[in-house]
């Protein structure tokens, strides 16, 4: 079985490493990685894409990534994001998607305090771009090609005699 991550796995992979290093714009102290909770009124267990932790580990969001390339997320889908930051306790939610959301998902996420974060769905920790919080942020990696060459023209003498010149060896006569 091949090591290699599926598209949405890397995703969220590269989605929480970029959070991660904007945490303070959203207020927030660091990002980790998918993990279990459980709710605190249904106590299902629900797992997370990611979770933002502020305020000395008391404060946190959730972080849901949604590789959706053909559709922006509809208001039922953030109904249900909404449902999961109230059951578990959560103080908001960020959404991380290529396309964003329609307009009544917009309504329900500003009302729920639910960040809508843009992630170009072939993202990389390198190359992206990122629009949040009415910014954008752009990784370019760029990989430059340097040759060196060195040429010189050398002549060992000693006593007056060449022993060297130009690399070949020459014996004294």
């Amino acid at each position: 079985m091949s090591n290699k991550l599926k598209a949405w796995e890397s995703y969220e992979q590269v989605a929480t490493y970029l959070l991660d290093q904007i945490a303070t714009e959203f207020g927030l102290e660091r990002f980790e990685g998918k993990q279990e909770v459980v709710g605190q009124k249904s106590g299902t267990r629900w797992e997370i894409d990611a979770k933002g932790i502020g305020e000395n580990n008391k404060v946190f969001f959730i972080v849901e990534c949604r590789r959706h390339t053909k559709s922006r997320q509809n208001q039922a889908q953030i109904g249900s994001l909404a449902y999961l930051i109230e059951d578990i306790g959560a103080a908001g939610g960020i959404l991380v998607s290529p396309l964003g959301l329609q307009e009544g998902a917009a309504k329900i996420a500003q009302s729920e305090n639910i960040h809508s974060v843009i992630l170009d769905e072939n993202s990389t920790c390198a190359e992206y771009v990122l629009e949040f919080l009415e910014k954008l942020r752009v990784g370019v990696h760029l990989q430059l090609g340097v040759s060196l060459g060195v040429s010189f023209d050398a002549e060992v003498v000693r006593s007056g005699e060449t022993l060297e010149k130009d690399g070949e060896f020459q014996t004294p006569e």
